[in-house]
């Protein structure tokens, strides 16, 4: 199956968060763009510590929602507050809302779905320290593994990752979702 996903992040995301996803779907042989803010390297957060250096694929101004089948959003701390605060991710990431494509985020990754205006009436799951900014938003937060809402996954941490990656492969597989909105 020729899936081709993106998986946004920026320096400090949780390294298993974009690692654990990325091994699944290369596995069911999609292709994975890593896509960040700039050429080069990320530089993961795993442990406390700053980890592994990942390689850029492409970046976030020189692709668009119509090149991909789907996107995933890792968190981390650090990764998405400074991805929120860059306009072109957020036009990216409501672009894939607009052509009905799946989404993924997982912890603190749904904070960039917050600022793209994304998550208003969508049933979520996220890391626990951003429930309340989720509900404030709109969102109908629950405290679930892994939660999908027509071709939205979200998850809560790490842990979740078995139930996340099986989710996201099953909307990917899936495809468009008429009913996937922002």
């Amino acid at each position: 199956m020729d899936k081709r996903i993106a998986i946004i992040a920026t320096d400090g995301f949780e390294e298993s968060e974009l690692k654990s996803p990325k091994e699944a779907m290369e596995k069911e042989g999609f292709t994975v763009d890593i896509v960040s803010e700039e050429t080069g390297t990320i530089k993961a957060w795993a442990d406390g510590n700053w980890s592994t250096e990942y390689t850029v694929d492409k970046t976030i101004n020189n692709i668009n929602a119509n090149q991909y089948h789907a996107l995933v959003l890792p968190g981390g701390v650090i990764n998405p507050d400074k991805l929120r605060r860059n306009e072109d991710a957020l036009i990216l990431v409501r672009d894939f809302f607009k052509q009905k494509k799946p989404v993924a985020a997982i912890c603190h990754g749904p904070q960039v779905l917050i600022s793209a205006d994304v998550v208003k009436g969508r049933k979520m799951t996220s890391f626990n320290s951003i429930k309340d900014d989720l509900i404030n938003a709109g969102a109908n937060w629950v405290d679930e593994e892994v939660v999908v809402d027509e071709g939205f996954v979200t998850s809560r941490n790490p842990n979740d990752l078995p139930a996340f990656n099986s989710k996201l492969i099953e909307e990917i597989k899936e495809g468009k979702h008429e009913l996937q909105h922002a």
